[in-house]
């Protein structure tokens, strides 16, 4: 197949959809299929275009077989409603000449959101005549309303139109959670329209391994620490606050340390947070580079993943098949009836506590450093299910099947309709 693949994220952004396209791309390519990937330039999560990027409008690269074809976008470091709407469009306008710029899709891949990029995607369906697959990796505007980013109506209402306008012109839709299936089900979007295929991890980059051995222990002193990590993306779904409180509820025990790896702004916040609330246990590193994952997930103990009570139930952490494949369990500060909390529950590698409560999350951490046979029968577990469920190469599979299936359907209607017009 020849695969056109419209994702705003792309390698090397350390975080977030980007190193899963990156992953899938090359996974396609690898598999002998044509792949190109529309993308922005390298920006996220320091919201400034990367370094080797500035001062470019167009670039196209070439890695691991896959061809990418980058393009202008308007970035400023502390967007506000206008600044994101702006970027948006940015991306919308200048990746036009690119995607007409190469060989003819036969189908074409697009991830929201940003819901505006259905528009592009939507219009090169039609030039092409070839189908459309929206990948959904979370459901705007919905999930921006519950946390609060979305407050203007007139914002709220044209986003549900062009969410409406993105499910009705796509051929398929696949969405990384269950949960997202009953949205979509109660927006009268077709079943048959709706796949799901979980975010994945790759299974032999991430790798059980020892904390014996492990670079990232000795490069910052904590060798005998019993390390809680929170790696990724730092924004109002998570309420990291509860964490540092946390940390402060424990600073008596020496053995235990917090690592929080995120974004320098964010970081800078936590530091005067910690002060106030005399979290002294608290090590704030910045984002790391890719490679070095595999050893900052390992030398944990335990892997946070944390949400707000009032985050939407369908929202899925895509870190979750990551710390599952570590073999570090997950102590998830999530909603109960959410698909977090459910995907935790079910891969048996984790606990699940209540949201924003630094005391029901302080108890836990306690249960687990007082309990290493918990601590590796929950790990074995989490890794095993990883394997099973979350593997990188059974996500290819699914995709590989999901497009030929959905250019055949293509082709069958485009023929019936060439029969019934003759």
């Amino acid at each position: 197949m020849q695969i056109l693949i419209y994702s705003y994220n792309y390698h090397p952004e350390p975080i977030g959809i980007a190193p899963l396209m990156t992953e899938l791309a090359e996974g396609l390519a690898a598999r002998g299929h044509l792949v190109r990937v529309i993308t922005g330039m390298p920006n996220y999560p320091q919201r400034q275009i990367y370094d080797e990027y500035k001062g470019k409008f167009y670039q196209t690269e070439t890695k691991n077989g896959v061809n990418i074809q980058r393009c202008y976008l308007r970035i400023k470091s502390k967007p506000n409603l206008l600044d994101r709407l702006l970027l948006e469009l940015s991306f919308v306008f200048t990746s036009l000449p690119p995607s007409l710029n190469g060989w003819r899709p036969d189908v074409i891949l697009l991830t929201v959101p940003p819901l505006l990029i259905s528009l592009p995607a939507t219009l090169l369906g039609w030039f092409y005549n070839c189908p459309v697959v929206l990948n959904t990796q979370d459901i705007l505007p919905e999930a921006g309303i519950k946390v609060g980013l979305i407050k203007n109506k007139w914002m709220i209402k044209a986003l549900q139109v062009l969410e409406k306008f993105a499910y009705q012109h796509s051929n398929a839709i696949s969405v990384i959670a269950e949960g997202f299936v009953e949205n979509l089900l109660n927006k009268n979007v077709p079943a048959e329209k709706i796949v799901c295929i979980p975010n994945w991890v790759n299974t032999n980059f991430i790798q059980l391994k020892a904390k014996e051995s492990n670079e990232f222990i000795k490069d910052h002193n904590l060798e005998g620490k019993f390390v809680i990590l929170y790696s990724g993306n730092i924004a109002l779904t998570q309420g990291l606050e509860t964490v540092l409180e946390t940390a402060a509820t424990l600073s008596h025990i020496s053995d235990i340390v917090f690592v929080i790896v995120g974004e320098s702004q964010a970081l800078n916040r936590f530091h005067k947070y910690c002060q106030i609330c005399g979290a002294n246990n608290v090590l704030l590193l910045p984002l790391q580079l890719r490679e070095k994952l595999p050893q900052m997930l390992t030398a944990a103990d335990v892997g946070l993943v944390i949400q707000k009570q009032n985050v939407i139930a369908f929202n899925m952490p895509s870190k979750i098949p990551l710390l599952l494949a570590s073999g570090r369990p997950i102590l998830g500060s999530v909603p109960a009836i959410g698909t977090a909390a459910r995907a935790i529950k079910e891969s048996g590698g984790g606990i699940v506590v209540q949201p924003e409560s630094p005391a029901a999350l302080a108890t836990a951490i306690l249960e687990l450093y007082e309990n290493p046979a918990l601590l590796e029968k929950l790990g074995h577990k989490g890794r095993n299910f990883a394997v099973k469920h979350y593997s990188l190469e059974q996500a290819i599979a699914q995709y590989e099947t999901l497009f030929y299936d959905v250019i055949g359907k293509y082709s069958e209607t485009v023929i019936n309709q060439k029969v019934s017009v003759s």
